[in-house]
């Protein structure tokens, strides 16, 4: 494995351990250790970790203690020096005991001092002592101290056998992710000629995975397996680093030969006094460059193996892609045949947590690569295999599975959670709202969130702000803001951007700002703003975007271009850009201040901004403003030899500038032209002819553009229904006229016949009913998101209804239809 190899200082023990050298870990001071142990030291009972009176064969070592657990440490350090300087007074028990003590604690600064003591009495430590000292040193923060121990006992021979010490140093580097040091301690096991054992190898994928290196697993696990044969415990470590750095073939793999090693062997696990699970084998250290025959399987061998393998991994795998089963009822599953028998020795021992442990990580890295069929075929498997999955085993599957299927699934999760009695993490019910409100089920999604005591990440509530930003619903959004501070959740800059969307103006879209409102939304930006400065947040481009729309809704021109003055001398992120203009200028186009559009527009060169398509769009819609076609022609031009061939935006721009010169022959080639080179229609490219023609009484204009419209399938609005309808009403066809209206109406719910039929069941009641309360009905259907149109449509059917016109459900059966039909 490659290694960057460091030189380190040495100094001597001496040194090191001298008073003088204590003061630079102040920070740590003993009282801070003393401090949670209060409510122990008010006990008469001298109980410390779990040791009573009783084990300790002189009381020299309680003394030590419960003076620490009191705070009087210096009563301590006189207790213990002039036992050292009595020497016969200071055993092997009580040694063993106070640094026991600081171990756990940990309390460095005590062992450090016990060290002098000792060292200073020349009174001989064991191997455990020494054991001891390092784990205090490492549990304390004190690595470099630690590895200097561990070199003079390296060099001075008093222990020819370091490679504990040296394993609990590793994974102290490895947990403070000191990768110098770490580095350094294994070109001292390499010269000590130390060898590795299996808590070495644990602590190299410790390090392997902090720094990402894949490959770096990879290498660990052929040379573990050239050197140990692997048990439920190495498997589990390789498992668990393999899902860290998201390579799930492996991880599946390693899974499935767990699976297989327990199915087969008897394996015997126990737990430490601490509660750990280990393996009573023996951890024979192996040398380096050894060789040994021991079995290690191919983790990049096809997944899909013969089920007559002898080791049986293949009809595991084959049989496990079988199964279609519910991926939350553990009783739907029991009657699928994946070909595993039940382990029934799995219902009792530590091997049943070692492979649920396993299997939750994997499925947990499922929902990280987005898959959810391997995730859904693990939880049959652990089913099968009698392994009842756990609330982290449903974050898993909240994660992995959930994001990719119904509503309804989401409930159904949630039931089968209680009907366990597993109350599902904050995680869990995050995943599970941003789930409802990518859906728009604002409903649910709040109620999950209420579910939340806390949640230290704000992407639930940002799900949240997003879909109450798309129903413009901003009032459930102020709610919900404020059980995000109830819950002390930090917000992010997505969270102010969200909040700069759906806060940062007042007036609705046909409305006017005034004084009031501007005022209004100079105090909702200012807090928002103050709110980003308390927690350190800068803003972003969405942000400074989402403001500056902001203010160019409400008509608030010069704060518009203060807050864009203002962003470009503070711009440390270069956020200032094309984008960031363009809003800019649509909103000086938007309240008619051509003149600054246009200074900007030649300024942005100077600040280095290059303009885009939109941009040009933008100004040439300026030009309408101040009609100059001329202009807009030369736009256009440049536009084209910048490499900006014309979208639909900026055809639908010129046309409404033609349609100022009442030029409807150049508006309809102009419309030609770009349905011929490819551009995707919309509404707003033919609703400006529509409207000049209904104005000038061209009843031939408006019927060439309907019927150009139908053959292009574009689904008329409500204004379209207005611009015909009048036109026919001004040149007195009034049956034509609600002819048309019903025929543009049926258009605007749908252009399916299927569709017609079916919303003509549901609600042709409604235009046919004398009831006053139909209208209600009608009208409601405006507060649905994406319903205007239908409800729109509705209304026209039933005044229509009212004029004595028979509505007719296929509207391309219309005689007027007809006729249009063949006009082009």
């Amino acid at each position: 494995m490659h290694r960057i190899i460091l030189k380190c200082h040495r100094r001597s023990v001496a040194e090191l351990f001298s008073g003088s050298l204590l003061p630079k870990r102040g920070k740590q001071n003993g009282s801070l250790f003393v401090k949670s142990f209060q409510t122990i030291a008010g006990s008469t009972d001298p109980v410390t970790f779990g040791y009573r009176r009783d084990t300790i064969t002189n009381s020299l070592g309680l003394q030590v203690i419960n003076a620490l657990q009191l705070g009087h440490r210096s009563q301590a350090s006189d207790i213990l020096s002039d036992a050292g300087a009595a020497g016969h007074a200071l055993n092997v028990e009580d040694i063993v005991y106070i640094l026991e003590y600081c171990a756990r604690l940990p309390d460095p600064l005590f062992v450090m001092e016990t060290w002098r003591v000792l060292e200073g009495n020349n009174i001989a430590l064991s191997w455990k002592s020494y054991m001891l000292i390092v784990r205090a040193l490492c549990n304390g923060g004190y690595l470099e101290e630690a590895f200097h121990l561990m070199t003079f006992i390296g060099e001075n021979d008093r222990l020819s056998y370091i490679l504990p010490l040296c394993n609990t140093f590793l994974s102290a580097c490895a947990k403070m992710k000191d990768v110098m040091l770490f580095n350094q301690c294994l070109d001292l096991m390499e010269s000590q000629s130390l060898g590795k054992n299996e808590v070495t190898y644990a602590a190299l994928l410790k390090v392997a995975v902090w720094q990402k290196n894949l490959s770096a697993v990879h290498e660990i696990w052929r040379e573990h397996c050239k050197h140990y044969k692997v048990n439920v415990l190495s498997l589990r470590k390789f498992i668990w680093s393999f899902t860290r750095l998201m390579d799930l073939e492996s991880a599946y793999r390693t899974l499935q030969h767990m699976v297989v090693l327990v199915s087969k062997e008897d394996i015997f696990l126990r737990r430490t006094v601490q509660g750990k699970i280990y393996c009573p084998q023996l951890d024979i250290p192996i040398p380096s460059g050894s060789v040994a025959d021991v079995m290690c399987f191919d983790l990049h061998k096809d997944q899909h193996a013969s089920p007559a393998s002898s080791d049986g991994e293949g009809m595991i795998m084959n049989s496990i892609e079988e199964v279609q089963c519910s991926p939350f009822y553990a009783e739907d599953n029991m009657d699928c045949s994946t070909g595993i028998e039940m382990l029934e020795d799995l219902k009792k021992g530590p091997i049943k947590k070692i492979l649920r442990w396993s299997f939750n990580d994997v499925i947990h890295a499922c929902g990280h690569c987005k898959e959810p069929e391997l995730a859904q075929k693990l939880i049959a498997q652990m089913q099968n295999l009698g392994l009842e999955p756990s609330s982290h085993t449903y974050d898993g599957i909240a994660k992995s599975i959930i994001p990719t299927r119904r509503i309804s699934d989401i409930m159904e999760l949630l039931n089968v959670m209680e009907g366990k009695n597993l109350k599902p993490y904050a995680s869990t019910l995050s995943t599970l709202s941003i789930c409802c409100s990518n859906a728009l089920h604002l409903d649910l999604a709040e109620s999950l969130l209420n579910q939340i005591e806390a949640s230290p990440c704000a992407r639930p509530y940002n799900a949240f702000f997003e879909a109450c930003d798309i129903m413009d619903q901003p009032e459930r959004a102020v709610k919900m803001l404020a059980k995000m501070r109830e819950a002390k959740t930090k917000p992010d800059i997505r969270t102010y951007e969200l909040l700069f969307s759906l806060f940062g103006n007042i007036n609705s879209l046909y409305e006017k700002g005034n004084l009031l409102s501007h005022a209004d939304v100079t105090k909702r930006i200012n807090a928002i703003e103050t709110d980003m400065l308390q927690n350190g947040i800068q803003h972003s481009q969405v942000s400074i975007k989402n403001l500056l729309r902001a203010l160019g809704a409400e008509g608030m021109v010069q704060e518009l271009l203060k807050y864009l003055y203002r962003a470009s001398q503070f711009s440390h992120n270069n956020y200032l850009g094309t984008d960031i203009y363009n809003t800019v200028l649509h909103s000086l186009v938007k309240a008619k201040e051509d003149r600054k559009a246009i200074e900007m527009f030649r300024s942005m060169k100077l600040c280095g901004i290059h303009p885009d398509d939109v941009t040009y769009t933008i100004m040439i819609d300026c030009c309408t403003n101040i009609r100059c076609f001329k202009s807009a022609c030369a736009l256009v031009s440049i536009m084209i030899r910048k490499g900006f061939p014309p979208q639909t935006i900026t055809y639908t721009v010129l046309i409404k500038m033609l349609m100022e010169y009442d030029a409807f022959n150049d508006a309809l080639d102009l419309l030609d032209q770009t349905i011929k080179e490819g551009n995707k229609p919309n509404i707003l490219l033919f609703n400006p002819i529509l409207h000049k023609a209904s104005l000038r009484g061209r009843i031939d204009v408006i019927e060439t553009v309907i019927e150009a419209m139908h053959r292009e399938k574009i689904k008329p609005d409500q204004s379209t229904c207005n611009y015909v309808f009048n036109a026919y009403a001004k040149g007195e066809f009034v049956g034509t006229a609600i002819e048309a209206l019903q025929v543009l109406s049926l258009r605007m719910i749908s252009l399916d016949d299927d569709i017609l039929e079916d919303m003509r069941r549901k609600y042709e009641y409604l235009i046919v009913a004398e009831e006053e309360d139909a209208d209600t009905q009608i009208i409601q259907l405006f507060l649905i998101g994406d319903s205007e149109n239908l409800a729109a449509a509705l209304l026209n059917l039933r005044w229509c209804s009212f004029l004595g016109s028979s509505v007719s459900w296929v509207p391309d059966e219309s005689p007027w239809a007809k006729r249009l039909a063949d006009i082009l």
